[in-house]
């Protein structure tokens, strides 16, 4: 019935007396009915002006329409909201970020159900906006195609390039008096010399490689310079044309093959943890089985073939002059790490679309033969602490810690703790309540990470929490412990002193207490008073589910 009135109510657009008042908003757009017969392409910008990461998504938008137009259809452009991971890191604020993605997905699918889009072009960048457009388009499975605006450049400090990784680390090291004032400002003011998302291998990055090798995309776009617009404005017209063909919805390269495609992909550039919690996510709303132990299988498997920061050496920027994503797939359809029989939007085969890419340079990108790490960075724990998993990126550290456990509530508390210098060597960080539910929103721990790392405690230090980190974190940092502490997970009932042991060989995060001590204190744990009881915070903690299955809304 639904298709049935949606037809009807189509049919008459043009000129129905019913739809009259409809057409009467189109001439106020200056949009000539006549033209409605044809495709209507929604055009889902996530500008914000609020940070640098999608400022020139606006500009975009404008150039896939006049893509639209050419070819055409009829473009309506729209916008969402998009949460500043860094400028929100270590505030409460912070706690609004992964409850957006939920947000933008919501507004994207109440769009394009009112407006009745016959296909859908999604401008995304920051962390958030990505699977949040990809959730959307997996619940309409409607044509669609994604661009992303693109990586910031570097800066550069004297003779090397910087990110906002050197600052957040040299606010840690500024605390701790390894630095003077004066060169964490001399910092501040280069690290981000302009429009695009964090130039480093982060979050943002990871999940623009991961469209890449859904093939959801037009494959080698992603990873151009936001500021390149010579490049992004021919690219976005011709993306906006390309949806006006009607391509296949967007479920065909949203299934199991191409979710394990995007998860190679985000190993083999040692991409964020966070990649993960949104595969997972994404999948929920495809339709797709897929656990969080399927992903950090390949996680661990795929071997890093790409130099990138935290990690490594390089940025965004740099992968893309070595050929970007179309000379990583390549390798990886080489090595049958990435089935390149997948489609893409395009028409093409992954394999077919990246034939031609330029070989792997041996700096930036190597080849599977010679790789940059033999084996992927990104490890499921299990164990009496995570019963439900946990989620690890070695990126530095070490692959053994055992040490006595240091428990905070909340991240301000152990960000504090790390600055008064009472966190000592050899020590496990743990940090609850800020997970999915006792956030709410699973706050981001890259102030505790980055001040462990900038106060020389990198190496000697381990953190543990039912919170999150951002894709800039490097130590040896345990992450998305699940059940978390609000949901009576273990991880509520450690005390200071208890021993922990992170073992990432044999994939086990144990807290050194018998069963029955265990389920004596949870039998005694009641939940304390948490934060943000009301509005969209209070309804997110009360629908949000685990971490181990990507924090998905359950309704």
């Amino acid at each position: 019935m639904s298709d049935a009135l949606r037809r009807r109510a189509r049919e008459g657009l043009v000129s129905g007396a019913e739809r009259a008042g409809a057409r009467a908003h189109f001439r106020a757009l200056g949009i000539d009915p006549a033209r409605l017969d044809g495709p209507i392409v929604g055009i889902a910008s996530t500008w914000t002006g609020t940070m640098p990461c999608n400022v020139n998504q606006l500009e975009l938008s404008e150039h896939v329409a006049r893509g639209v137009t050419a070819a055409g259809g009829v473009p309506l452009p729209f916008n969402t909201i998009a949460v500043s991971d860094n400028q929100s890191q270590g505030t409460p604020g912070m706690r609004a970020s992964l409850i957006s993605r939920e947000v933008i997905a919501d507004s994207i699918e109440l769009m394009a159900h009112a407006h009745d889009f016959d296909a859908l072009v999604c401008i995304v960048g920051c962390d958030k906006t990505v699977p949040a457009a990809l959730m959307a388009l997996a619940r309409l499975d409607k044509p669609a195609v994604v661009i992303y605006s693109g990586p910031m450049r570097a800066g550069r400090l004297r003779d090397r390039e910087v990110t906002i990784q050197d600052v957040w680390e040299a606010i840690g090291a500024e605390e701790r008096g390894l630095i003077g004032r004066d060169e964490l400002d001399e910092l501040e003011r280069v690290a981000c010399p302009g429009a695009g998302t964090c130039a480093g291998h982060f979050t943002a990055n990871t999940m623009a490689v991961a469209l890449d090798c859904l093939g959801i995309t037009r494959l080698g776009d992603g990873l151009v310079p936001a500021d390149e617009l010579d490049t992004r404005a021919p690219a976005a017209e011709a993306t906006g044309a390309l949806a006006v063909q009607l391509l296949p919805t967007a479920r065909t390269f949203l299934d199991r093959r191409a979710l394990l495609n995007a998860m190679a992909g985000i190993a083999a550039t040692g991409g964020s943890t966070n990649g993960i919690l949104h595969l997972l996510a994404i999948a929920r709303e495809a339709g797709v089985p897929l656990t969080l132990d399927e992903l950090a299988h390949i996680g661990t498997s795929t071997p890093v073939i790409a130099s990138l920061a935290p990690s490594g050496r390089y940025v965004a920027e740099d992968m893309h002059r070595a050929g970007g994503t179309r000379t990583l797939l390549r390798e990886l359809v080489r090595g049958g790490h990435v089935d390149g029989d997948a489609p893409t939007v395009t028409g093409e085969t992954l394999a077919d679309a990246s034939r031609d890419a330029p070989a792997p340079d041996g700096a930036v990108l190597f080849t599977l033969d010679a790789p940059f790490k033999p084996t992927g960075a990104l490890h499921a724990l299990r164990g009496n602490l995570a019963p439900d998993g946990s989620l690890v990126k070695l990126a530095g550290g070490g692959r053994v810690h055992r040490g006595p456990a240091l428990v905070f509530d909340s991240e301000e508390a152990a960000t504090n703790a790390v600055r008064a210098g009472i966190v000592a060597p050899g020590s496990v960080v743990v940090v609850r309540y800020e997970g999915p539910a006792g956030g709410p929103g699973m706050r981001e721990m890259l102030s505790v990470t980055a001040s462990v790392v900038g106060a020389g405690l990198g190496d000697s230090v381990a953190l543990v929490t039912d919170g999150r980190f951002s894709g800039a974190t490097r130590g040896l940092m345990v992450g998305h412990v699940a059940p978390e502490a609000a949901r009576g997970g273990p991880i509520a009932i450690v005390r200071d002193g208890d021993e922990i042991t992170i073992d990432v060989d044999a994939k086990e995060l144990t807290l050194a207490l018998s069963n029955e001590e265990i389920a004596r204190r949870l039998a005694e744990w009641t939940l304390p008073p948490l934060p943000y009881d009301g509005g969209v915070f209070g309804r997110y903690r009360a629908l949000v589910g685990s971490a181990s299955e990507g924090a998905p809304l359950l309704t």
